[in-house]
């Protein structure tokens, strides 16, 4: 724990040392204990705002080369997630900017400004071909500052305007605020949105995922694009042995009810410093459970807290994790979630107007 006291409303509360850095960094005491003085609110812990950094990324759509993910192309308008989720698997990708996995994957977010003006030049090329694109792979594309940077929002207008087929992950009710955009995609079959719904329990929710939504607004979330004939997946994911894997009937049949057309889930994963940042969250919040948690994933782990292999990576293997599946399709089964949801359609597509217009110019 970072010797300041808690940091508030945040999911981690370490910075443990970028994997690719040979120094680490340790402060003085002294130094630490004037800041605790100066930073500690009247609740007694710290205040760790957000900072927002201006991302000059030359190029937003992304190629995925993963043989286990179902698409091959990306598009993260930021990078970093205020939502805070302990267990994110994408908090390795901030220390590649130099940033730790801990709490700077939170609190310290890279937003593509340019990312809309990009998308609609990457959209012109004769080379791209109208591919479904996933927002996102490793951020939510309405995290919290959404709200204020509409970055998703104008990157959903171009595709709008030019019927680019999308597929959007997200566990905030955020994304209802474009549902003008999603319901024009969804006229052309060009859009899915999955909606990831990980306990029913508003207490454990909070400690896992911070600054996300809470079940409820996510289970109206999910009956809300439904209602507005736009396809819906639940992800009961990440199932976590010992703390949410009994809710698995529960969460499929709330996601049912609700609207949810289709499932799927993926067992934790705890890739490079994540199994540190886990270990000390379980230990602050859970310690009475922390063992059982961890014997538990490592049995699907291959006697490891996790194991990377391709295929295995998503649902583990051994007598536990064939268990979870079981009772997944048991119970997708009894709530009519079992069928695949149709082929999102591709063939809409049409260039941005402007980049057709100059098009033609060429060819006179």
């Amino acid at each position: 724990m970072l010797p300041d006291g808690p940091a508030r409303g945040r999911g981690a509360q370490l910075n443990p040392t970028n994997r690719f850095e040979r120094l680490s960094l340790h402060v003085l005491g002294e130094h630490l204990d004037h800041i605790a003085t100066e930073r500690h609110d009247f609740e007694g812990g710290r205040q760790v705002t957000t900072e927002i950094y201006r991302d000059d990324a030359r190029t937003v759509i992304n190629p995925v080369d993963s043989p286990d993910i179902g698409f091959s192309w990306t598009l993260n308008p930021y990078r970093g997630c205020e939502h805070g989720c302990i267990y994110c698997y994408a908090r390795p990708t901030h220390e590649t900017l130099s940033f730790s996995s801990g709490l700077d994957f939170e609190t310290k977010i890279l937003a593509k400004l340019d990312a809309p003006k990009l998308l609609r030049a990457e959209l012109g090329k004769s080379r791209w071909r109208g591919e479904t694109i996933a927002m996102s792979g490793v951020t939510d594309p309405y995290q919290p500052i959404e709200s204020r940077l509409k970055i998703t929002r104008q990157c959903l207008e171009v595709m709008a305007e030019c019927r680019q087929a999308v597929s959007i992950v997200t566990k905030s009710r955020l994304i209802l605020r474009d549902m003008d955009l999603l319901s024009e995609l969804a006229k052309h079959n060009a859009v899915r949105v999955a909606v990831s719904l990980t306990t029913l329990d508003n207490h454990l929710a909070s400690k896992m995922e911070p600054r996300a939504a809470s079940p409820r607004d996510r289970l109206w979330t999910i009956q809300r694009l439904a209602s507005a004939g736009i396809p819906v997946v639940v992800m009961v994911a990440p199932m976590i042995p010992a703390l949410n894997d009994r809710e698995m009937p529960a969460l499929l049949k709330a996601a049912s009810e609700a609207g949810a057309s289709a499932a799927g889930y993926v067992l934790l994963r705890l890739p490079y410093q994540i199994k540190a940042l886990f270990d000390e969250w379980l230990a602050r919040h859970f310690p009475h459970r922390r063992s059982h948690v961890k014997a538990l994933l490592t049995e699907a782990r291959g006697g490891k807290l996790y194991d990377a292999t391709w295929g295995d990576r998503m649902r583990g293997k051994g007598a536990y994790a064939e268990q979870i599946k079981q009772t997944f399709d048991v119970f997708t089964a009894r709530y009519n979630l079992r069928h695949s949801l149709p082929a999102i359609n591709t063939t809409a597509f049409r260039r941005p107007q402007d980049t057709a217009q100059m098009s033609l110019f060429a060819e006179v």
